[in-house]
Formats: structure tokens, sequence, C-alpha cells
């Protein structure tokens, strides 16, 4: 009998272990204040900058909270915006407001603090703000990563080695992503599943795709090397002040239906709970992509509704963090109603191709001025995803795209608040890196965008009204 009664209370402590171990990891998953800022430093002073705190009540009482946003220094003056705030029981909320960078030159940092009765909670973010007469940098602000491309046929050159990347290869990766200033990572999936939108049959067999992380949901994994390639991209991002998107996807290409929608809540679920403890989290991407067009009636019918509910789904872990989505720019006539009632419930419209515009469309340039228009009607930002390929050969196998290709985009699109490129791995290569995914090519197209990169990099000059702040660190 005192057997048995040890063997229940050693059970009952590991079930309590388990518990608890389970509690602090949802917690260590829920932080009580974030901030972000759309876009993340490096800007321009010729946009607006939308700054967003996400407040977590993870008590069983209301709580009532003033939030307050500074400039450099926690006085008065220095207030940018301030608000009073109720917070339900085991809830979130949010404070957001737009502020213009225009004559605010010179590296600065954005204050957040919290206080309510019994507790004032602090967290910043650097801001360095460029001297400049358009939006754009003129530089690739970030990268898409893929941790093994879709196609064989266009990854051919680089697939095999990437396959073979471990953990810390896939660190050393970002490392050498960050080295060129590409300070935003937008992971392209975290699953495998090559099926399109109206031939599957997922709805009737279940989800088959392949995980790239240790998925609880969908065990069965893509045959990587890399053990959990995510959590090695985040900690590396951490390390380099980095800002990550995490996919949710992929579920199937051009898929926006229902069953597309409660396959990316858990999957957005999950995410969250493993990897949200992470400081480079910075928001959402949406895997599935969708022509510039926006689909058939019904394909724009499901893709509305299914922001509409995903927004609203996800606000509930991270209500500062955005959603980007990635269309292309092509077919924009007469879709300009459906992208009205998208894009309230984005926050990113990342669109690509603007140099490859079909024959009898409009031009790169008319289709961004387009867009521009319709992300500035909905009050949300418009970035750019440039291709950083070339096409080559009978199978259009992906190879670096010239520095003289990257070059034009980067100054034919000036209005952009951030460019992106696609893809990072397998068409740039540090001649550090211990593996060379895609082989000398991706060095030669390193080594010439850090020459140009070399060549326009110049101090941010300080403003005489901020030139005496000093930064300090908290």
């Amino acid at each position: 009998m005192i057997k048995f009664t040890l063997i229940v209370l050693v059970l009952l402590a590991s079930s309590l272990d388990n518990l608890f171990s389970q509690e602090n990891n949802i917690l260590r998953n829920k932080p009580e204040i974030s901030l972000t800022l759309i876009p993340p430093s490096p800007v321009t002073d010729q946009i607006t900058l939308d700054i967003r705190a996400g407040i977590r009540n993870n008590t069983d009482v209301e709580k009532s909270l003033m939030v307050t946003f500074y400039l450099d220094k926690e006085k008065s003056r220095a207030i940018l915006h301030q608000q009073k705030i109720k917070i339900a029981p085991q809830s979130v909320s949010s404070v957001k407001f737009p502020w213009a960078t225009k004559n605010n030159v010179g590296d600065h940092k954005i204050i957040l603090v919290t206080k309510s009765n019994n507790q004032t909670l602090r967290m910043e973010r650097p801001i360095q703000i460029l001297s400049s007469a358009i939006s754009s940098t003129k530089k690739i602000d970030g990268a898409w990563i893929n941790f093994y491309h879709w196609s064989e046929a266009e990854g051919q050159y680089w697939n095999p080695e990437i396959k073979k990347m471990t953990d810390a290869q896939w660190g050393e990766l970002i490392t050498a992503q960050n080295s060129l200033d590409m300070n935003v990572i937008v992971v392209q999936e975290v699953f495998r599943n090559q099926e399109y939108s109206g031939k599957h049959t997922i709805d009737q067999d279940g989800f088959k795709g392949l995980a790239f992380y240790p998925s609880d949901l969908f065990p069965e994994r893509v045959p990587i090397t890399a053990i959990d390639p995510l959590e090695a991209v985040l900690e590396a991002a951490d390390k380099n002040g980095m800002n990550v998107f995490m996919a949710v996807g992929l579920y199937a290409w051009f898929d926006f239906s229902k069953g597309s929608l409660e396959w990316h809540k858990k999957v957005a679920s999950e995410l969250w709970e493993k990897y949200g403890h992470h400081p480079s989290f910075y928001g959402w991407y949406v895997s599935e992509e969708q022509d510039g067009g926006l689909g058939d009636e019904q394909d724009r019918e499901n893709i509305v509704e299914f922001f509409r509910d995903f927004r609203q789904y996800v606000h509930q872990m991270t209500p500062d963090k955005p959603i980007m989505l990635a269309t292309n720019s092509h077919n924009l006539r007469g879709a300009e109603d459906t992208y009205r009632k998208l894009l309230p419930y984005l926050d990113i419209l990342c669109p690509f191709g603007f140099h490859r515009m079909p024959a009898n469309e409009l031009t790169g340039e008319e289709a961004a001025a387009k867009l521009q228009s319709l992300c500035n009607e909905a009050g949300m930002h418009l970035w750019m995803d440039m291709e950083a390929f070339d096409f080559f050969g009978p199978d259009n196998a992906l190879v670096p795209r010239s520095i003289d290709g990257l070059l034009s985009d980067l100054h034919r699109f000036p209005n952009f608040e951030k460019i992106l490129c696609y893809q990072y791995p397998g068409l740039f290569n540090s001649p550090e890196m211990s593996i060379k995914p895609g082989g000398e090519n991706t060095v030669k197209a390193y080594l010439d965008y850090k020459k140009y990169l070399d060549s326009i990099q110049v101090p941010a000059k300080k403003s005489k009204k901020n030139a005496s702040k000093k930064l300090r660190n908290k």
C-alpha cells in the first residue's frame, strides 16, 4: 500500500510539474507589454510611422492603465501620445497612433511606459530616421527565407545544399543577411504542401503536409537536416536585433477557404505558443499568396472573409503585430473594390513582379501608384517584394539577378517604405559562410550588393533640436 501511495504521489508531482511547465510556457509567450514600429528601423523622414503597443492583462481583475509613448527621454515635453485604457481580466488591448518622421532625422528611440496602481512597465525600440526626398531607403531592407524551395527545378542550384544545412548554419546565414542591413526576415512557409485551391481533398482526407519545425499538430517532417530551423532563425534574429515575420502556411496555394482559415488559426496558435517569447517575432505572414486580380468572384469573397476572421483571431494573441500578404502586381484592373474591402484587414501589402508586367497591362510604375493609392485610402502600409532572381535555362532555374537589375528596381519605385527581396538563401552568400547554397554566383551577388550598400551608407544627421540628445540603454 505504501509503495502504491508513493507511486501515485510521484505521478501526481510529475503531472503538476508538467502543468506548471505548460503554464509558465504560456505566460512566457504572453509578455505583458509589447511595442511595434511599422515599418521598423531604419526609415526615411518622408513616411508616417505606425506606432503600436500591445498590452495584456494576465490577472483575474480589470486593470486601468495610463499608456504613454515618449521620444528619446521620459520627459513630459517628449510625450508623443498618451492614453488611459481599461483591460478586462485575461484579455488584451492595443494602443496605436501615427507619427510623422519629418523634421526628426537622426538616431532615436520610442519608449513605451504603462502605469497601473501597483506596476510600471517599460519597453523601447530604436528608430533611425534618414534624410531623404522619397519614402524608400533605396536599399534592400529585408528578405524572404525558405528552408527548402518548393520547386526542385527552380531550386536546382541550391536545394541540395540547403537540405544539408544544420540549425547552426541557419543561424550563420541570418547573421550574414544582417551584415547587408537586411534586418527584416519573412519566413516563406512552415509547412510544405504542394496543393492548389480547388484541386485538393484536404477537407475530406485531412492535411497531409510536412512540417519544417517540430509541430505537435502535424508531426510529419520535411526531410532536411536542421531539427528546428525556425528556432535557429529566431535566436539569431534576437541577437542581431532583427524582425521576423512568422509564416502561417502553407495549407494550399491561393486557398482562403473556411477550411484553410481554421487550419491557419490552429497553426498560428501553435507558433505563438512555441516561439512567441522571441523579441524578434515581429508579425504574421500568410503564405498562400494570390494574383493581383485576387482571383474569381468566389476567391475574392473568400479572401476578404479569411483576413477579417484571421485578423480578429491573431489579435487576441498579438494585438500590435502586423499581418502581411504578398500578391503579384498584375491584373489589378477591376479588382479595386475587392482591395477596398480586403485592405482594412491587413497591415502590410507586399506585392511583387513590377519589373515584368504582362503585355497590355499597367506599367510597373502605374501598378505601384494604383496600389499605393488603395493602401493610402485604407490607412495601411505598402511594401515591395523585389525579385532578386532571374530565370535561367530550360527549367527556369532561379539564379542571382544582376546588380543592375536590383538597382533598377530600387531606383524605379521610390514610394515603397520598405523593399524586401525574394529571397536570401540560394541567391546571396557571404564569402565567410561555411556552406554556400547556390555556389560562387551567390557570393558575387553578395559582394556586388555590399559594394553598392557601402557607397550609399552615410550616418544619419541629427537635427539641431536633437543634436545634444544621448541615447541610454535600459
